[in-house]
């Protein structure tokens, strides 16, 4: 389930959580349980009173708030993967 990641490889993308959270990152690498990104946004939205898709169009607006610089994040906890260039804004 790697192989259709690897063309995504370098860019950066959006991670919709299972979990209030969502990350924004450039990914690295993909494995079958892990994805690995570097210069992430690992963001909980209880954070704040924006919704997810407002952070993520924002994201895309004004750039990736990165606030680490690698993050792996388990497969199983993902609801769905994009590129950020793919947010319609």
């Amino acid at each position: 389930m790697t192989e259709p990641l690897s063309a995504w490889t370098g860019k950066t993308v959006v991670l919709d959580l299972a979990s209030p959270f969502v990350i924004i990152g450039v990914l690295k690498q993909a494995l079958d349980r892990y994805l690995y990104l570097a210069d992430a946004d690992v963001h909980d939205l209880r954070d704040t009173s924006t919704t997810r898709d407002l952070y993520v169009v924002d994201s895309r607006r004004h750039g990736v708030n990165v606030n680490r610089k690698e993050v792996i994040v388990q497969r199983d906890t993902i609801v769905s993967l994009s590129l950020l260039e793919d947010v319609v804004v």
